[in-house]
């Protein structure tokens, strides 16, 4: 199949069931994520499943998929996902944390012909969570599911005062998951419209001498982030330094682009 970016599957979501499931873990099955420089603040998760030969969890593997638990010890897990054939090869619950960042990356293991396929449940969201996609803002609900092609560049921001659980299921390619992403383009979301904040912060300093000369002066690069933040944060305008960062790598790529021949 050729894969699109991404797609909301036509499939219902048993959210009370699953997030039944999700209050009783207990605190201490929450780990750090493995790609520790790959993010900010507060990212850990729970392996449900995952490769009998990983070197944690919550690392990837190539053995085979061991049932861990909570998931061998709560049935509810696998109650709510009993009408979906999958062929689960990974099952983990992933927590971004409250001011948290995932900074953009790529999942190039997801990438092949035949890579496996990536869903992602949202089970605990709010409005102040972007997650990115080929830069553009993919407008997940709570008690959705969507494939979502992470072999491309996406980073996620919670800018919100609560965490944000997903879970996040990788599975074997076959017909019925194939169909289901097929048949849930006509109806997914566009992804996001509008400039985000740092977008129309940006904007502002591009025409506003004054936040020119200010930011112009700093001596360092941390200094000049800490403005821009403190900055766009006195007019109500909320980013994160990884977006400065993004955007500073993504400049610096099309400066060295236009020389290519």
């Amino acid at each position: 199949m050729t894969r699109p970016a991404f797609s909301r599957l036509p499939v219902a979501v048993n959210l009370p069931l699953l997030l039944q499931a999700l209050a009783a873990i207990e605190d201490e099955r929450w780990q750090g994520h493995f790609n520790s420089a790959y993010y900010s603040g507060d990212w850990s998760g729970v392996a449900l499943i995952s490769a009998a030969d990983a070197v944690t969890e919550l690392s990837p593997g190539y053995g085979q998929p061991l049932h861990r638990a909570p998931w061998s010890t709560d049935g509810r897990w696998h109650e709510a996902l009993r009408d979906w054939p999958l062929e689960i090869v990974s099952a983990r619950l992933l927590r971004l944390g409250p001011g948290g960042c995932i900074h953009e990356h790529r999942d190039y293991d997801l990438g092949g012909p035949d890579a496996d396929l990536r869903l992602h449940v949202p089970l605990l969201s709010s409005p102040g969570v972007d997650f990115f996609l080929d830069g553009q803002i993919i407008a997940m609900t709570v008690g959705e599911c969507w494939f979502l092609d992470l072999a491309r560049p996406h980073r996620v921001v919670n800018r919100s005062a609560h965490s944000r659980v997903h879970l996040v299921l990788d599975c074997r390619p076959g017909p019925w998951l194939a169909q289901q992403i097929t048949d849930g383009l006509p109806t997914t979301p566009a992804p996001g419209v509008g400039p985000s904040d740092f977008v129309r912060f940006r904007q502002r300093v591009e025409t506003d001498p004054h936040l020119v000369r200010t930011l112009q002066n700093l001596p360092d690069l941390d200094a000049f982030i800490d403005s821009a933040l403190a900055l766009g944060a006195e007019q109500g305008l909320h980013f994160t330094r990884e977006e400065l960062r993004a955007a500073m790598r993504t400049g610096r790529q099309q400066w060295r682009n236009q020389w290519k021949t």
